[in-house]
């Protein structure tokens, strides 16, 4: 199993709890797991991240063995692993981001939601990023929960930080920051938007930050109308939500959240650095958004694409560039390799949605080895490999001493965790084991 995510560890809960005898090796590229769970989920969210408990169950099972700091491609390759296991299966999820594809993406201060959320969780990869927060006016673009994080943690105040595992650094940036507005731009309208009710209900609980939704926006034409009608509970408890906010006198909190529909970013302008944004007014036609002639141009010092993660290809395995997924049927790349979570469908769904995923994919590989398709392996073991390399490979065991050692570090803070941010300190710590 490659990949420790969600889905990784979903599937391997499957396999273990079949009704064939089962051993599962789980390799990451990170010295720690669980994948947006510890890296991607919002810092104020602390009951989604208690999803890791059942993880921590598949993880005390017989026959599980965690390999972090084991990244395919430079620690083993993808045939080396054909070769020493009876079938493997890549989860590594979605692990980059989609461009807008405008003039301007490239300026300093234009960056992808990503890159930001994995620095304020303390990802090892992103801590040398500088964001420059000293701006007025931030800009967010897309309409789903990601856009809907930035917003917000960008709106905490400090006694909203202080409890959380957000970084130090992210901690002192955003309560020094000069942002004062936050635009969140969706290029479809309210009833078109992605994200979920608990989300949208959030905002209006800041401490900190006034929500602003002009109630000409919510005006919908005949089609979003009966889109309504039809749209399930979810769907409809947004828009209960935006009419709400639409309703409300700003009551003067240091920070405004404002949400505006039916705009697309055409380009990020600035000498330099970004300056401002601009933005064209859409229609809906057959449910999709289509650009007018009206324009408009907003200042702005700071820029968050957060338009879809996109999966990455890994050396030596099928990919679809296209798609950004590894092509597959059902989970099924051949016997014997297979896939599942969002590097088999796409960055779609919720933590949730990757179990039933995942069993899927499981029940097409053990289908594959009661009918004995599973190719045969070779000789070896992966620790045998990775010790004749020098990779450092580090076990639960060695994980389980980074969360000691980051829950002892938040305990008198009474905080969940100070996260340990750098490649060293996670390599250290998990050799104190």
């Amino acid at each position: 199993m490659v990949g420790s995510g969600p889905a990784g560890f979903y599937a391997a809960s499957a396999l273990l709890t079949s009704d064939l005898p089962v051993e599962v090796d789980l390799l990451e590229r990170l010295p720690t797991p669980w994948g947006l769970v510890r890296l991607g989920v919002a810092p104020d969210h602390p009951n989604i991240k208690a999803v890791s408990r059942a993880f921590e169950k598949t993880a005390a099972q017989p026959g599980f063995r965690f390999f972090g700091n084991v990244e395919v491609g430079r620690d083993v390759t993808h045939d080396e692993l054909r070769r020493l296991y009876d079938a493997v299966v890549y989860s590594v999820g979605a692990q980059t981001d989609r461009q807008l594809g405008i003039p301007g993406e490239e300026l300093p201060g234009s960056w992808a939601a990503t890159e930001f959320v994995a620095w304020y969780n303390g990802h090892p990869d992103f801590q040398e990023l500088e964001f420059d927060l000293s701006h007025e006016r931030a800009v967010v673009i897309g309409n789903g929960n990601v856009a809907l994080d930035v917003a917000r943690m960008l709106a905490l105040t400090p006694e909203e930080l202080a409890p959380t595992d957000t970084t130090d650094a992210a901690i002192a940036a955003i309560n020094e920051a000069g942002i004062r507005e936050i635009l969140v731009v969706g290029r479809r309208g309210p009833v078109q938007a992605a994200w979920t009710p608990v989300e949208v209900g959030e905002l209006g609980e800041l401490g900190g930050a006034d929500i602003v939704v002009d109630p000409a926006q919510l005006e919908l034409d005949a089609a979003s109308t009966a889109e309504l009608e039809a749209a399930p509970p979810t769907v409809k408890r947004n828009v209960e939500h935006l009419r709400e906010y639409a309703t409300r006198t700003p009551t003067g909190k240091p920070r405004q959240i404002v949400l505006r529909f039916l705009a697309s970013p055409v380009a990020i302008l600035g000498d330099g650095k970004v300056e401002a944004i601009e933005l064209v007014r859409n229609e809906l036609v057959d449910g999709r958004a289509v650009a007018t002639d009206e324009r408009e141009t907003i200042p702005c010092g700071i820029v968050f694409r957060s338009v879809g993660y996109r999966g990455v290809g890994l050396p030596g395995v099928p990919f679809d560039e296209r798609a950004g997924t590894i092509p597959n049927e059902g989970g099924r790349v051949a016997p014997g390799l297979y896939a599942a979570g969002w590097i088999k469908r796409g960055p779609s769904g919720v933590i949730g949605t990757n179990k039933k995923d995942a069993t899927e994919t499981v029940g097409l590989l053990l289908e594959d080895a009661r009918a004995g398709k599973l190719p045969s392996r070779g000789d070896g073991t992966l620790e045998s490999l990775l010790a004749e390399r020098g990779t450092e490979a580090v076990m639960y065991g060695g994980w389980e001493a980074i969360d000691r050692a980051e829950k002892a570090a938040g305990e008198p803070h009474g905080r969940p965790r100070i996260k340990l941010c750098s490649w060293d300190a996670l390599l250290a710590a998990a050799r104190d084991r």
